[in-house]
């Protein structure tokens, strides 16, 4: 357990980023998984422009790695494409 009052205070920030990231985190996982399972291309491409969104989001903030959400995105143009869609 931390001692100091800084080390207490920089807990409670830790938790509170990681909990705001894990929610990020899981919104983009629901963002990849509804391009994955739209049924017709008007569908894919509009959860496209979503997941691509926030991937370039997650980016810049350093949530992703730039090349994970570039290949990521890279993979469901592709998943679009096969549907019919517009990616």
């Amino acid at each position: 357990m931390a001692n100091s009052k800084s080390a207490k205070k920089r807990i409670r920030q830790s938790r509170k980023r990681r909990d705001h990231n894990r929610n990020q985190r899981s919104r983009l996982k629901t963002a990849i998984k509804n391009v994955e399972n739209a049924t017709d291309g008007d569908t894919a491409t509009e959860a496209f422009r979503q997941a691509s969104a926030l991937l370039d989001r997650f980016s810049r903030r350093n949530l992703l790695h730039p090349n994970k959400a570039a290949r990521k995105k890279s993979q469901l143009a592709k998943i679009v494409q096969e549907k019919g869609g517009e990616a």
